[in-house]
């Protein structure tokens, strides 16, 4: 018997600020549902012609493809810095980052330092997978202990390379970013609290309370030589333990 589909009701559908290209990214990555996190945000907030997207160098190098607003490619570690010129020449934009840790904790680490204690009023969106996932699966800022990558293979040695940069708390000393926060996406009571964040993020933005930092905990399956439901259970019972999850600060 053929199902009824008159009183069926449409619960989701694609954000009208994707555009059809498909995304480049590998298949369990959790880049790919930030991204429609974020066009969602762009749709319920209604700044779809005010926004701007910097897509730096990384998994999401061609990320201004993907979205139906304007965008711009920035040299490695520099998209707060190219965020800041287009904010201050034209302020009614809403204008924001998309970067990994290696691009915003290693080469653009001064950049994105002085862009948060400058309080612009961006938005910034760090992906922390712990390494660097276009380049090869080398080590990254915020690489754990032990882990192995492609440029330690034996495991981060704290002797060594240093300690895992917790790069949220870094800005969350600083006297102006408004709102810094850092979430997950393992499970659904995560994905819906990261969806909030980054949604407090742009309004934060959009009302021009200043400078605001959304860190994402995500998944980097083929570099960490995992599943898909293997990292979301690395995630959540390693990766937290170093890089806990929450509100630091929330001025907005």
């Amino acid at each position: 018997m053929s199902a009824n589909t008159d009183n069926m009701v449409k619960v989701f559908e694609r954000p009208r600020c994707l555009t059809d290209a498909q995304f480049s990214y590998c298949p369990g990555c959790h880049h790919g549902l930030v991204t429609q996190i974020i066009a969602h945000t762009i749709d319920e907030l209604g700044i779809q012609e005010r926004a701007i997207a910097v897509a730096p160098v990384g998994c999401s190098v061609t990320m201004y493809e993907w979205f139906r607003c304007d965008g711009i490619q920035a040299a490695h570690g520099r998209a707060c810095a190219v965020a800041t010129g287009i904010k201050r020449v034209n302020p009614d934009l809403i204008v924001f980052t998309y970067q990994g840790d290696g691009d915003l904790a290693a080469i653009g680490t001064a950049e994105s330092i002085h862009a948060a204690n400058r309080g612009e009023n961006i938005t910034v969106i760090f992906i922390n997978n712990q390494i660097y996932g276009m380049t090869g699966g080398q080590m990254a800022p915020t690489t754990l202990i032990g882990q192995r990558a492609t440029s330690c293979p034996d495991g981060r040695n704290a002797q060594l390379a240093g300690y895992p940069i917790r790069f949220a708390e870094m800005i969350a000393q600083l006297e102006a970013p408004v709102y810094v926060t850092r979430q997950a996406l393992y499970d659904q009571k995560r994905i819906m609290a990261a969806s909030r964040a980054i949604r407090k993020a742009f309004q934060c933005q959009v009302e021009g309370k200043g400078y605001s930092l959304v860190e994402i905990l995500t998944n980097c399956p083929t570099n960490w030589r995992m599943s898909p439901v293997e990292t979301n259970s690395h995630l959540m019972n390693e990766v937290v333990r170093v890089f806990p999850l929450g509100d630091i600060v929330d001025r907005g």
